[in-house]
């Protein structure tokens, strides 16, 4: 019998000038978070709202994702479209160790059907140590949209990088020094 998996630990950052500054009330930080807990079971360890300042994004990047934080997962919301001051995926790829494009394009993909507006946002996703990090659009409908066609694929994603994974399910694969995982679609 394996270990029980350990809820994912998330944080929820939203970017937008004006909920900063307490002119709006933020609305797709709140919605994320809740479909991390509701559906993933997640705990969410920190939540926080800045401006579109490149360097205090990619600052809370940073921070988030310290290996004493214990954060598997970073979503930001907001800052991913055309407008002149929407820098969150510069700021990300200023500290992404790694990138993983494949996420945020199959979100794309999944989403299109939705709205062709989805192809707006400009996010990105990538690594930094052991966090997964994942730049969703700004409004409520964008964000809980993108989230939605990660969810599948979100569990699998933090246990590999928690290192929990030994092998791809294979039935002939033995775990030596962490879990196998059984995929159900035999991938």
């Amino acid at each position: 019998m394996s270990d029980p998996v350990s809820p994912i630990r998330a944080a929820v950052l939203t970017v937008s000038d004006r909920c900063s500054r307490g002119e709006a009330t933020d609305t797709s930080g709140p919605a994320v978070a809740a479909m991390l807990r509701d559906r993933l079971g997640a705990t969410i360890v920190a939540t926080r709202c800045l401006p579109d300042e490149l360097d205090a994004l990619a600052a809370c990047f940073v921070e988030w994702s310290r290996p004493g934080a214990g954060i598997d997962l970073i979503l930001s919301a907001g800052g991913t479209g055309l407008a002149p001051r929407d820098v969150t995926p510069e700021a990300a790829l200023k500290v992404l160790e790694r990138q993983h494009s494949g996420l945020m394009e199959l979100a794309r993909l999944r989403c299109m059907t939705k709205t062709p507006r989805t192809f707006l946002s400009r996010g990105v996703a990538g690594t930094i140590g052991r966090s997964l990090i994942l730049t969703l659009p700004g409004s409520l409908r964008g964000s809980t949209e993108m989230l939605e066609a990660l969810l599948d694929l979100l569990p699998h994603a933090v246990e590999t990088l928690r290192g929990e994974v030994q092998d791809d399910g294979r039935p002939e694969a033995r775990a030596t020094t962490g879990r196998v995982v059984q995929h159900r679609d035999g991938a």
